[in-house]
C-alpha cells in the first residue's frame, strides 16, 4: 500500500447545487469517520444546504462563511486555514472556497495567488485541502488557473491529477500585475522615518468618515508599510489616499525590491497584520519599486 501524502490540494468542478454537496458531504464525511478535524470554508449560501445533507454529521464540522473570513484572499491563509490547522496535532481536512462568482477583476490576481501559495504554506503538513470552483458559473480562464494551482482536478467522478499545474512562486509572480493608476485628485504625500507620526495623522484625517476602530486599523495597516519602506528600501516612500465609493484606499509606493509572493500572508507577521486587518491588499514589484494598496469600507 502506498503511504499517505502528507499534504493535497485539491479542486473540485461543480456545476450544480447537487454536485457540490456531493462532492463536498462525501469529502466531509469521510473526514469525520476517520477522526480528523474538519473545516468548511465557503460562502453563506452554501452552508445551510451541506448541513442538511450532511446530517447529524454536521455537529461535527466547523463551517465559516467565507465571503466574510475570506473577503480579502490574502487574509484566508493565515486567518482561516493557518488558524485551524495551528489548532490540531491531528491530520486535518479543509473545505475552501476562494473564488466564487461575484469575486472582482481587482481581487482576482490575489485570489491566484493565494491558491498558489497554498501549496508552499502547506507543504510538509499533514492534511487536505479541497477547493470547489463553480464550473457552471465562473470564466473559462479561472478553472485554468484552478487547474495550474491545484495538483489534482476532481470532475464528477474523475479524479486526476492536473498536467496544467505550475510552480506556485512562477504562478504567484504571473499575477504580480501593475495596479490601475490612482484617480486625479489623489491626495499625495512623500514620507520618510521623520515624518511617519505625521503619516499616521493624515491617514486619521483622511479615513474619518469610516468607523473608529476601521480607521485604527487603516492606521496600523499604513504605518507598518510605511515603516517597511523605510527599513528595507530606501528609506523613504510616497503616500497616497483616495475614496472609492465607500471605501478609502490608500496606497505606499517606494524603490525597493518589495515582498515576496509569500506577502499573502507567509512571511513577517506585520504583513500577516496587514492581510487581517485590510478588506482587501494588492501589490506590485517591477524594477522600478513596489506598490502596495490597502483598502477598507465602513
Amino acid at each position: 500500500m502506498n503511504p499517505v501524502a502528507p499534504f493535497a490540494h485539491e479542486a473540485l468542478f461543480y456545476r450544480d447545487e447537487d454536485d457540490f454537496l456531493t462532492g463536498t458531504a462525501r469529502f466531509v464525511a469521510d473526514g469525520v469517520e476517520a477522526g480528523e478535524p474538519v473545516l468548511v470554508a465557503v460562502p453563506e449560501v452554501s452552508i445551510a444546504p451541506l448541513r442538511a445533507r450532511l446530517g447529524g454529521t454536521a455537529d461535527q464540522v466547523h463551517f465559516i462563511d467565507m465571503t466574510e473570513a475570506g473577503r480579502n484572499p490574502g487574509r484566508i491563509i493565515p486567518g482561516v486555514l493557518m488558524a485551524f490547522s495551528a489548532s490540531t496535532q491531528q491530520r486535518f481536512r479543509m473545505v475552501g472556497e476562494p473564488i466564487w462568482p461575484g469575486r472582482t477583476e481587482l481581487e482576482y490576481p490575489a485570489c491566484v495567488q493565494h491558491e498558489a501559495l497554498v501549496n508552499t504554506a502547506f507543504e510538509g503538513r499533514r492534511g487536505v485541502i479541497l477547493c470547489p470552483y463553480d464550473a457552471g458559473a465562473l470564466p473559462g480562464h479561472v478553472l485554468d488557473d484552478a487547474k495550474r494551482t491545484h495538483p489534482v482536478v476532481i470532475d464528477g467522478e474523475r479524479r486526476v491529477a492536473s498536467e496544467w499545474y505550475t510552480d506556485p512562486a512562477g504562478l504567484a509572480d504571473l499575477y504580480n500585475v501593475p495596479l490601475p493608476p490612482p484617480p486625479l485628485g489623489a491626495e499625495e504625500h512623500p514620507f520618510t522615518v521623520g515624518t511617519l507620526a505625521h503619516v499616521r495623522k493624515l491617514v486619521a484625517a483622511f479615513a474619518h468618515t469610516l468607523r473608529r476602530d476601521r480607521v485604527e486599523d487603516l492606521v496600523l495597516a499604513v504605518n507598518e508599510l510605511a515603516t517597511n519602506s523605510i527599513l528595507h528600501a530606501s528609506g523613504r516612500g510616497v503616500l497616497r489616499m483616495w475614496r472609492e465609493d465607500d471605501t478609502v484606499v490608500c496606497e505606499v509606493s517606494d524603490s525597493g525590491t518589495g515582498f515576496p509572493p509569500s506577502f499573502t500572508g507567509l512571511s513577517g507577521f506585520g504583513i500577516v497584520m496587514v492581510n487581517l486587518l485590510c478588506d482587501l491588499v494588492r501589490t506590485h514589484t517591477s524594477h522600478s519599486g513596489t506598490t502596495v494598496r490597502v483598502y477598507l469600507g465602513r
